[in-house]
Order: structure tokens, then sequence, then C-alpha cells
């Protein structure tokens, strides 16, 4: 299974992409798309090229977006919603299923703390993924949430399997 993470942004949207075999993740890239500055309309749409590049380019099976969450700055959360949509919209297009995770579940499925900081989070995407370059805090980010979404996918799938020798319809 090859994974997506993404990690939302206006002007820096971090994408990573993992491949799972079994219990094995590998790293295969990370980068960051940049929306420059200027007109709101321009800016998404400069995201959407570069994210649907990364998708043609590295061809992803599953993908899982950071979810929003909401500060004093109602302006800057509609704006980082809006560069959300576009990390839901890309992969949808192309067939793809989005799944979202809370900030803190990336952290405690990664870290094993909910609120980890930066460089705990640097770290144990560092250890689980090897030898890995990060090409930007947002990428570091969206590995995170790449590794979330596999640790789920994997866990998911073995409780699916163990309901079905059971007998049992989930």
């Amino acid at each position: 299974m090859r994974v997506l993470g993404l990690d939302p942004g206006l002007v820096n949207m971090g994408w990573g992409v993992l491949d799972v075999v079994g219990s094995r993740i590998t790293h295969v890239a990370n980068g960051t798309c940049h929306s420059g500055t200027g007109d709101l309309a321009q800016r998404l749409l400069q995201l959407h090229s570069e994210l649907t590049e990364v998708i043609k380019r590295h061809v992803p099976d599953t993908a899982a977006v950071e979810k929003t969450f909401v500060n004093k700055d109602g302006v800057g959360t509609l704006k980082l919603g809006q560069a959300r949509a576009i990390c839901m919209l890309v992969p949808a297009q192309a067939g793809i299923q989005v799944a979202e995770y809370a900030p803190n579940s990336v952290k405690k499925v990664v870290v094993g703390v909910g609120h980890a900081d930066k460089k705990q989070v640097e770290h144990m995407v560092r250890m689980q993924v090897p030898k890995v370059k990060f090409h930007g805090q947002d990428a570091v980010d969206a590995l995170a949430i790449a590794l979330c979404h596999a640790h789920h996918a994997q866990f998911s799938g073995k409780l699916d399997a163990a309901l079905a020798r059971a007998g049992v319809a989930r």
C-alpha cells in the first residue's frame, strides 16, 4: 500500500509518501507544495497543480490529511480550511480515498503522546523511517500523518481479517 500524507497550509503544503508492506514501512518521497503570495484563487490553483503532479508522480493508494484546528484568528483558520480542501479534493479527483486525523491523534500514534512538540515528532518519524532526508518541517508533519494512517490501516486490515475469520460482519 502506498500512503500519501498531507499537511495543509496555504503558503506551504507538506506532503510525504510511504510504502507499507506488512509491518515494513519505507520512505518514498517528501516535499512541500508552495503557493507564493497574491490572489487567493491563484494560490489555491498553484497548490492544486503541484499536488496533482505529486499524485501523478507517486501514485498513492490512499491519502490522509490533518484536520484543521480552530484558533483565535478566524481569517487564518478559514484560509487554512481552503488549503485543506485542496488536500482532500486532489486525491478524490484521482479516485483516492482520503482519511482525516486530528493533530493530537497523529502525535499520539507517532510519538505516544498527544501533545508532543515538533522536535519529538521529527525524532520519531526519523526513527520509524531511517535515512530519510526531510524537505522542510511541513514535509515532516506530512510523513507523520502518513505514518499515522499506515498504522491505522494496518490495524484495520488485521481487525477486518480477524472478524472475517470469526464470521462476524463489521
